[in-house]
């Protein structure tokens, strides 16, 4: 497999795992949210806030890594 291949595949696998990881984070997170509404009502503005919170912090961590994988699909610094 040439260079080129290997990269290619590699670029797919950090979007595509990132992906699944950042929607199953945000799920994970929205039905404990929801869970813990439903628990004590009196506290679901605070932890509303605190969940879109993380949920930017999620999705931004899933961002990175896309970034990352252009960054070495097309101006790829480990090319000699």
């Amino acid at each position: 497999m040439s260079d080129a291949g290997a990269i290619s595949i590699a670029c797919g696998l950090m979007i595509g795992l990132g992906a699944i990881g950042a929607c199953m984070g945000i799920g994970v997170m929205g039905g404990r949210y929801l869970e813990g509404a439903v628990r004590q009502p009196e506290l679901m503005e605070p932890l509303q806030v605190k969940m879109f919170l993380l949920a930017g912090l999620i999705d931004a961590n899933f961002l990175i890594g896309v970034g990352v994988a252009m960054m070495l699909m097309f101006a790829n610094p480990l090319r000699a």
